[in-house]
C-alpha cells in the first residue's frame, strides 16, 4: 500500500487519483499544491498527485512551475479525468431561489470553468476564490444560513454533508483535466498504458535556429511530439525554457539519439520522466 498526497477530501484530485489507483492506498490531503509537493520531498508520502493542464484554462502554471524550478521528482504516471463540477451547498438554504445566494466560492480554474452559469444565474453574488474546490465546499459546510455556495466535485459534497444544488455547470462537455503521479519509484499499476516521456529543453543562446534543429532531430525519426510549450526560466527577461511531450518511452533506441542530437548541438535537456499515460477509459479503475 502506497501513502499518496493530494489536495483535499472531495477534490477533483481526490477524484481523479481514486480513479486511477483504486481506494486501497493511504490519501493524505493537504490545503496547499505546495504541501503536496513537500510531502514527497521530504519522504512523509511515497507519490504526488498534481493536475497540470485543463482543456479549457491549459497548464495550471503554479504547479508545473513547482514542478520544474522546486522540486525534482520524476513522473511515474499520467492520466486525464474529467473535471465536472456541481454548484453545492444547502438545498433547505436556497429551496431553488438563486436571489437568496450571496457568494460563490471555489478554486479559480473551477470557477473559471462554470462562468456561464454564473453570469446567467449568479451574476449579484460575490465570487471568492480558494485553494481547492474541496476547501470551498468545507467553508459552506461550516457557514449553514448565510447565503454561500461553493462550486466542486460531487464527491465533495457527500463527503461535507451538502446538496448538489446543480449538477455539471461547467461550461463545456469537454472539460478534463490532466494529473501526473509523481514519485521516486514506479508504482504498479494494473493496466500497461501508453508510453510518453516528458522533457524540458533550454537552448544556447548564440545558436541561431536552434529551436528548429530541435524539431528537426524529432521529425526526422518520426518521433510525434504532443505538446510543446515555453515557460519564462525566471533568469531573465526573454529567457524561456521549452517543455515537451514526446510519444514514445526512454526504452528505445530512437529517443536516446534524438536527445543526444539535441544535446550536442549545446541544449540543456532535463528529463521530468518516462512514464505510462492513461487516457479516461483507459485508467485502471473505473
Amino acid at each position: 500500500m502506497a501513502r499518496i498526497a493530494l489536495l483535499p477530501e472531495g477534490s477533483v484530485s481526490h477524484e481523479a487519483a481514486v480513479h486511477l489507483v483504486g481506494e486501497q492506498h493511504q490519501f493524505d490531503h493537504y490545503a496547499l499544491i505546495s504541501d503536496v509537493f513537500l510531502s514527497t520531498v521530504q519522504g512523509k508520502t511515497d507519490y504526488s498527485v498534481i493536475p497540470i493542464e485543463n482543456t479549457i484554462e491549459g497548464s495550471v502554471n503554479l504547479h508545473m512551475d513547482w514542478i520544474v524550478h522546486e522540486v525534482d521528482i520524476p513522473f511515474q504516471a499520467e492520466w486525464v479525468y474529467p473535471s465536472i463540477q456541481n454548484i453545492i451547498g444547502r438545498r433547505a438554504e436556497i429551496e431553488g431561489d438563486w436571489s437568496r445566494v450571496v457568494k460563490v466560492m471555489s478554486h479559480p480554474v473551477a470557477m473559471a470553468q462554470c462562468m456561464n452559469f454564473i453570469r446567467k444565474y449568479l451574476p449579484h453574488a460575490e465570487l471568492e476564490h480558494t485553494g481547492s474546490t474541496a476547501e470551498a465546499v468545507h467553508k459552506v459546510k461550516q457557514h449553514p444560513g448565510s447565503g454561500w455556495v461553493a462550486i466542486g466535485t460531487a464527491l465533495g459534497a457527500r463527503t461535507h454533508g451538502l446538496d448538489v444544488l446543480a449538477p455539471e455547470v461547467t461550461d463545456h462537455n469537454n472539460n478534463y483535466t490532466r494529473f501526473v503521479l509523481i514519485g521516486k519509484e514506479p508504482m504498479k499499476l494494473e493496466r500497461s498504458g501508453k508510453p510518453k516521456t516528458t522533457i524540458l529543453v533550454m537552448l544556447p543562446e548564440d545558436y541561431p535556429g536552434a529551436l528548429h534543429q530541435v524539431l528537426s532531430a524529432f521529425a526526422w525519426r518520426r518521433i510525434n511530439l504532443s505538446r510543446i510549450e515555453s515557460r519564462p526560466t525566471k533568469r531573465r527577461l526573454g529567457n524561456y525554457y521549452f517543455y515537451m511531450d514526446i510519444e514514445m518511452g526512454l526504452n528505445t533506441v530512437l529517443l536516446p539519439s534524438a536527445l543526444a542530437e539535441i544535446e550536442a548541438i549545446g541544449c540543456q535537456v532535463r528529463v521530468l520522466g518516462s512514464y505510462p499515460s492513461y487516457a479516461f477509459e483507459q485508467a485502471v479503475h473505473k
